[in-house]
């Protein structure tokens, strides 16, 4: 049974990969990912915030009457917040290269294209096979169109592909109001790979304290539907490779996602609730699954149940929305 796949231009052993974390922080950590199945692995991000605000001098300006506007950037991790900063992060990439064999993902969130890029060079330099630019971004400004939206997410790309000649993936979030024709102007400009959805943290209303506050609520299986009907839809449709991100619990969602076109499926709620070696279990669970219905790699999966190999591709579309609403009866 062959479970390789082809990810960013790299031969994965099985379609599996723990998604950015905290559990990348520490070597004996990613020594078990390893040793329970992992393929790859992606790294916690840096943020263009912990680079540009590395100093404290800047630090103590940033802070300095932070709360006297709305969109206070106290709502951002404060720099002593940080896990780890600039240069451990780029130690930390030597460090696991030394200690895995399995392909390390290097990770960048920002919003700007600016001196903070510099780092992908860096990145690369340390060891990291491949990039993933995280945008981690939400236009509140009424006066900023989805055009200019988009053009910031070309130019960190183009940028980034000036900087380095490791692959690069972008992660998006689903807020694009034509996301199929965005994520073919990524691709015409050279991404090298995409990875669905990003999850964007919702704040919350603390109604004691009056205030609001950040929290952290993890994934559940539900959350795979969205990403699983857009791979569904781009798949065949551009080049880049796709990567299934958010609600990948099980091994039938890992399967679901490789038959929707997923080159891979990325986790990371569930290695948080179920430990590391739930790899295991899920690999296990894929292994059985292909024996039991006569599939001899995983390249025979990918793409079988896309938009483009399905019968009524309607379904990826509004998604038999009439027949839904008229099929459901409430149990009351």
């Amino acid at each position: 049974m062959d479970l390789t796949t082809k990810y960013l231009g790299l031969t994965l052993k099985n379609p599996i990969v723990p998604s950015a974390s905290p559990l990348s922080n520490e070597i004996d950590n990613l020594k078990k990912m390893e040793d329970a199945g992992a393929a790859a692995v992606v790294f916690e991000s840096l943020f263009e915030e912990q680079i540009r605000h590395e100093s404290k001098e800047l630090d103590h300006y940033l802070q300095f009457g932070a709360e006297s506007f709305a969109e206070a950037i106290t709502y951002f991790p404060q720099t002593s917040d940080y896990r780890i900063g600039p240069e451990e992060y780029l130690e930390h990439i030597q460090m696991a290269k030394e200690a895995i064999d399995i392909p390390v993902i290097a990770s960048l969130n920002g919003v700007t294209v600016g001196g903070w890029i510099d780092y992908s060079r860096k990145m690369e330099k340390a060891g990291a096979d491949a990039l993933e630019l995280n945008i981690y971004y939400i236009p509140t400004s009424s006066r900023l169109s989805g055009v200019e939206v988009e053009n910031l997410y070309i130019d960190i790309l183009k940028a980034v592909k000036a900087s380095v000649k490791i692959p690069v993936a972008m992660k998006l979030s689903p807020f694009f109001s034509s996301l199929s024709h965005f994520t073919r102007r990524l691709d015409e400009n050279g991404v090298n790979g995409l990875v669905l959805f990003n999850r964007f943290y919702q704040p919350d209303i603390d109604l004691e304290e009056l205030e609001v506050v950040p929290n952290v609520m993890l994934s559940t299986p539900h959350a795979m539907r969205l990403p699983l009907r857009w791979i569904a839809i781009l798949f065949g449709k551009i080049k880049a490779d796709l990567a299934a991100t958010s609600g990948i619990h099980t091994s039938d969602d890992v399967i679901k996602m490789l038959m929707a076109g997923a080159n891979v499926t990325m986790m990371c709620s569930a290695l948080l609730r179920n430990g590391i070696p739930h790899i295991t279990a899920v690999l296990d669970g894929l292994k059985s699954w292909m024996e039991e219905h006569e599939y001899d790699s995983v390249n025979l999966m990918q793409g079988s149940m896309s938009q483009k190999n399905v019968g009524d591709p309607s379904s990826f579309e509004r998604a038999n929305y009439q027949k839904a609403l008229q099929s459901y009866r409430p149990n009351i």
